[in-house]
């Protein structure tokens, strides 16, 4: 049988355990998400609800793949980035699995995790653009490392959704809910924060509650905010791939499963003559397989654990992860 990989998820609002062979078959994808009853993620309530939630996760994911604990061949588990209390319980729970079934332990990278599930779609070479709630970068393998080409200067762009959805009273993911009403036809004008290879969205956000406040409709401000969003992150893709050479697009993190920002990005890559692979939405998405996966190829590449990968890591930047297996 082939080797089997567990993983657990829990950088920020969702608790996962999923499990991959290390052909890339994918044997299960549990989730439970924490959505807060009003404002955004509480680090400490997401971590309870996260305690409360791994241990059926575990139960259905074994179920699921019909497997037992010995059939197991490594545990990982996100050591960073993200929010300290959900990391911590994400590590303890992966701790006493592997722990109490002779499993080696395995600490990986969220956002390198995101970009190697992406690589399962079929790119080799590609540049990554990476868009989550915490996180928004630009990135490309070279020289040993996942460097990073751009990113954003304030919040992440997932985060800067979240919040103009919560002030306007739509509630936790606003991303989502957004998209739903995001029909225009009226185009605003609102700040586009390109800065060299880096972005801001801040000022995106605000200039788009008060141009709500103005009296324009939420459909036409939703539309408005996708449309500059996501145009300043095709246009750092874009010169990126320029900068590089290279032929292949992919997008990754929750924001990656908005269907605007799929069009946009398949336009831009089909303009330039490149290939553009998009996850399916339920690999975009916070999951415990993309961390099973990176787990599988660093072992496979005779990765050496050492006491450093038991250890969370809030601060655990994409480009501070040596890649040993490319």
């Amino acid at each position: 049988m082939s080797h089997v990989v567990i993983r657990i998820e829990s950088t920020a609002h969702t608790a996962g355990v999923g499990m991959i062979t290390s052909e890339g078959e994918i044997l299960s994808n549990q989730r439970a998400v924490y959505i807060p009853e009003e404002g955004g993620i509480h680090p400490r309530e997401a971590a309870n609800h996260h305690t409360e939630s791994l241990p059926e996760l575990f139960r259905k994911a074994l179920k699921e793949a019909k497997l037992e604990p010995n059939d197991i061949s490594l545990v990982s588990y996100a050591r960073g980035p993200g929010l300290g209390p959900c990391l911590r319980t994400g590590a303890t729970a992966a701790r006493a699995f592997a722990y109490s079934h002779g499993i080696p332990l395995l600490g990986v990278n969220h956002c390198v995790a995101h970009l190697e599930i992406g690589i399962l779609e079929g790119a080799t070479d590609p540049v990554f653009l990476y868009l989550s709630g915490g996180n928004t970068q630009v990135i490309a393998y070279a020289a040993g490392r996942f460097r990073v080409f751009g990113e954003t200067l304030d919040i992440g762009i997932g985060n800067g959704l979240d919040k103009f959805a919560r002030e306007v009273g739509m509630g936790f993911p606003g991303g989502p809910k957004l998209e739903k009403v995001a029909r225009g036809p009226e185009l605003l004008d609102l700040p586009y924060s390109v800065k060299g290879m880096d972005m801001a969205f801040s000022g995106l956000m605000t200039a788009a509650k008060s141009k709500l406040d103005a009296g324009h409709s939420l459909e036409s401000v939703a539309f408005s905010i996708q449309e500059t969003a996501f145009a300043m992150s095709c246009e750092v893709s874009e010169r990126a791939l320029a900068h590089t050479g290279k032929k292949e697009l992919v997008l990754g993190g929750g924001v990656a499963c908005n269907s605007r920002l799929r069009e946009m990005a398949m336009t831009m890559a089909e303009e330039r003559g490149i290939r553009c692979f998009v996850p399916e939405r339920a690999l975009c998405v916070d999951n415990g397989v993309m961390i099973a996966w990176l787990g599988h190829q660093m072992m496979g590449a005779d990765y050496s654990i050492s006491e450093e990968d038991n250890v969370v890591d809030q601060k655990y930047r994409t480009d501070m992860v040596e890649v040993t297996w490319r």
